[in-house]
């Protein structure tokens, strides 16, 4: 069912801690290292667990519907120290020490043959599962591999600001989502042969969302991204860069739908249906494998899920 909503609660809801402890950590962490400097994000995540009722909330009700069980402080608590480490790693992998880091991967070939030998593009769809900064660092390391972001200004302005205070030198190619070019500027990216990532995982107050079971309850997911890629017709993949503890991350690639492929019978508003059912499902089944990682830090199912 698609709906029309006001404003979602995650904008509402200023990520102040991103930005901030991005900003601090990168000047403790380039000083003393990452081994050193992750002891102080035992602090921060059990400041953010007791001092962030809301986000609180928010974890324990994630966390019920994902462990099948009520969570303990012990599960809320490594949830939030999950979150902190996938922020304090950022500051390494946008300055490109990768090298600090055991990366798994899987799914990766296929990308590399349909962007660099084929020369064709493709979208990723993401959520705020992991750390986004590990699939794209991946993809940049596979010489045949093209990667674009696409996101909303604010997000961009932030990203970009994190990357001139770490490292000067480094170049993302963003797209800034939301302005009459946008669709344009994506379509260009994909004519030439590069692939374009996406978090598909929150509504916006333009967007109509379209409620899906995720998690055994309804919850409202965005149709903005999936109807994009309907109009596109291009393949798209589910992207996920899992924390697994320690300087462990997996990053999965898989494919959702071809849609360059023709699709008979199907009109543009069931492959865009049946793309995002099976987003979701690719987002439950990563979700389950590694609960701890999932940063929606809001009421992701509102009154729908009650």
């Amino acid at each position: 069912m698609t709906v029309a909503h006001g404003t979602p609660e995650w904008m509402e809801q200023a990520e102040r801690g991103s930005r901030f402890w991005l900003r601090a950590m990168s000047r403790l962490s380039l000083v003393f290292g990452r081994r050193a400097s992750r002891i102080v994000l035992y602090g921060i995540a059990l400041y953010f667990l007791l001092a962030a009722p809301a986000a609180r909330r928010a974890s324990r009700r994630y966390l019920a519907r994902c462990l099948g069980r009520e969570p303990s402080w012990i599960d809320l608590y490594r949830h939030m120290l999950a979150f902190a480490s996938t922020i304090h790693d950022r500051i390494y992998l946008l300055g490109d020490r990768h090298d600090l880091f055991d990366i798994r991967r899987s799914g990766l070939e296929p990308l590399g043959r349909l962007n660099g030998e084929a020369q064709r593009g493709c979208l990723l769809f993401g959520a705020h599962l992991g750390s986004f900064e590990v699939p794209r660092a991946v993809a940049r390391d596979d010489g045949r591999i093209r990667v674009s972001l696409a996101m909303y200004p604010d997000n961009a302005a932030r990203i970009n600001e994190a990357l001139a205070a770490i490292n000067p030198k480094a170049q993302l190619d963003i797209i800034a989502l939301g302005r009459a070019e946008s669709i344009l500027a994506i379509h260009q990216r994909l004519a030439d042969g590069a692939m374009v990532g996406i978090l598909a995982d929150r509504t916006l107050r333009s967007d109509r969302g379209t409620e899906v079971d995720f998690l055994g309850a309804p919850a409202r997911f965005p149709s903005g991204p999936f109807r994009l890629a309907a109009m596109l017709r291009q393949p798209v993949y589910f992207m996920a860069g899992l924390y697994r503890g320690g300087n462990r991350y997996e990053v999965h690639f898989e494919l959702l739908a071809d849609l360059s492929l023709p699709q008979p019978g199907a009109d543009r508003e069931a492959q865009s249906h049946d793309l995002l059912q099976r987003y979701v499902a690719a987002l439950e089944r990563h979700c389950r494998a590694a609960p701890y990682n999932w940063f929606n830090f809001y009421d992701f199912w509102g009154d729908l899920g009650r």
